[in-house]
């Protein structure tokens, strides 16, 4: 009895020692690592065999040739880990936003902003030094009592015309351009000559006004560097004044009898250039012309002395603008005159698009001034 309770004793002993060994056997194979398992603990994701072949530049690391190891998307990735996209563009081109301002001057395009070229010899065969001491013809004192007549006429010169073509010409001096509109933009800009914005000279021009308006407005270009990105300065230039369309000059006079004298006496009030609605160099035109400005003629005929006319015949006798106004020696049709007008209209609103009865008009308005000179002379 006794050896067949020790024989199963010992048979269970056998037994579960057996059971152990074969757990501590499947727990060592549990925590082996997999081929493909994550080295610190983390879980084991199943892997296909790959089915493409290496080819010679494949990454040994397994990820594609394309992509940064170190674990960046694309190629073209920051390798910080930041990716390369249009917002950091933007800032780098915004880098030159506190880039310098240059100011760039335009040379021999624009006769109203382009800087004077004083020649460096004499660049004549005699000197000429009358041109500096001329000074303006004085006026004859008028008294009030005297001007027993006086009208008031408007007349336009068209530079168009062949005796008026001296209005255009265009040729650089040692004091600047020649062209009569120009000689005007410098009145008012160097000359101290103040520009008016109507005829009775009641609204003044700033002269910062009167340059941004006869500029033409201006251009702004960013200068781009080597990289393509960096705004490095910023050029300003002056846009072109449409000069070509100032065809056409209003002046603005009157005509007075001198009892003392006993003689008619015109004396000009004022000039406006003419030309089509100009904004920021842009011509709005719609067939008609309008004054730019006005200048008070008696202010400007000291600066207009300064200058020469253009004569065609003898390029050595040539007078100046204020011979030219004072002698007449210019062709003008009349628009508007005080005489029988007592609506004030022009002749353009009185006879509309007719152009012959204007020419009509004018005629009859200079022999009307003309007869009552002769009519008071007795033969």
């Amino acid at each position: 009895m006794m050896k067949k309770i020790t024989i199963l004793f010992m048979s269970f002993l056998v037994i579960s020692v057996l059971a152990i060994a074969q757990k501590k056997t499947t727990k060592s194979k549990a925590k082996a690592p997999a081929a493909n398992a994550n080295p610190f603990g983390g879980p084991v994701t199943p892997t296909k065999p790959s089915t493409t072949k290496s080819k010679g530049n494949a990454n040994p690391f397994g990820s594609n040739t394309n992509s940064d190891p170190f674990g960046a998307s694309s190629s073209s990735a920051d390798p910080f880990g930041k990716s390369a996209s249009t917002s950091d563009t933007s800032k780098k081109r915004g880098y030159g936003s506190n880039a310098p301002i240059v100011v760039v001057p335009t040379v021999g395009n624009n006769p109203l902003s382009d800087s004077v070229k004083v020649s460096l010899r004499n660049d004549n065969i005699i000197e000429k030094n009358l041109l500096k001491d001329r000074t303006p013809i004085l006026y004859d004192h008028i008294r009030e009592d005297d001007a027993v007549y006086k009208q008031r006429i408007w007349r336009v010169i068209d530079a168009r015309e062949k005796s008026n073509l001296c209005f255009k010409y265009p040729v650089e001096g040692d004091n600047g351009s020649q062209l009569f509109f120009a000689i005007l933009y410098k009145a008012v800009v160097d000359g101290g000559v103040t520009a008016f914005e109507d005829e009775r000279f009641t609204i003044p021009f700033t002269k910062d006004k009167f340059k941004e308006r006869f500029s033409g407005g201006v251009d702004t270009s960013d200068v781009i560097g080597l990289d393509g990105e960096t705004v490095l300065r910023r050029e300003v230039r002056y846009k072109e004044f449409p000069v070509d369309s100032i065809f056409q000059f209003k002046i603005k006079e009157e005509v007075v009898f001198d009892k003392e004298s006993s003689r008619l006496i015109t004396r000009i009030l004022g000039i406006a250039p003419m030309g089509p609605t100009i904004v920021n160099g842009k011509i709005y035109s719609d067939g008609n012309t309008y004054p730019l400005f006005w200048i008070y003629y008696p202010d400007a005929r000291s600066f207009l002395t300064k200058y020469e006319v253009y004569n065609p015949k003898n390029f050595g006798n040539r007078m100046t603008w204020e011979d030219l106004f004072e002698s007449r020696m210019f062709s003008s049709f009349i628009v508007k005159s005080t005489i029988d007008n007592p609506f004030d209209q022009d002749l353009n609103t009185r006879f509309g698009k007719n152009k012959l009865y204007m020419l009509l008009e004018g005629d009859a308005i200079k022999e009307k001034i003309f007869n009552y000179e002769q009519d008071l002379w007795a033969y």
